[in-house]
């Protein structure tokens, strides 16, 4: 018996460490980091810098700079469905974290500043959202994942939902 107790904790140990190992190798984290709240990027302006998932990439304004518009529709059967609209914009999953290309890239979407997915097409299905008022944004962003701005101003649009 107690054979078999130490072999089992080996195995915990070993399995265990093998996993976290995998786990790393892959940018796996268990620490409830939210790339997305530059908050939670330490202290340092350096450290988040260093951390975030590019930089701004900004456009010109003018007739063939990127738009957005965003609806919520409740799903008949349960959750909601997104609808995204872009304009002078190409989603691009194949270039993702490739070199940015002016026009293409990805979404983010956030309801209530809590970022939900990355989004690669024009529909999604939100499963559930918190209960009252919340704003679900959509944002553009680059290839790199830095977020598409035009002049300086984020492409990005939201809308408030009612969720009973």
């Amino acid at each position: 018996m107690s054979r078999s107790l130490a072999l089992f904790a080996i195995g915990l140990v070993f399995g265990g460490g093998a996993g976290f190992v995998t786990a790393g190798a892959y940018g796996i984290s268990f620490d409830g980091h939210d790339h997305a709240d530059p908050a939670q990027h330490g202290a340092s302006h350096s450290e988040a810098a260093a951390h975030s998932h590019g930089n701004a990439v900004n456009l010109p304004a003018g007739a063939d700079a990127p738009g957005l518009a965003v609806e919520v529709f409740k799903d008949p059967m349960a959750g909601w469905n997104l609808h995204v609209t872009p304009t002078n914009f190409r989603f691009a999953p194949e270039n993702a974290s490739a070199t940015d290309q002016p026009g293409e890239g990805h979404a983010h979407v956030y309801a209530n500043g809590v970022k939900l997915a990355r989004l690669y097409g024009e529909w999604m299905h939100i499963p559930e959202l918190p209960k009252g008022q919340v704003e679900v944004k959509v944002s553009l962003n680059a290839n790199s994942h830095g977020t598409l701005t035009v002049d300086g101003t984020p492409v990005e649009a939201s809308v408030i939902v009612e969720v009973e």
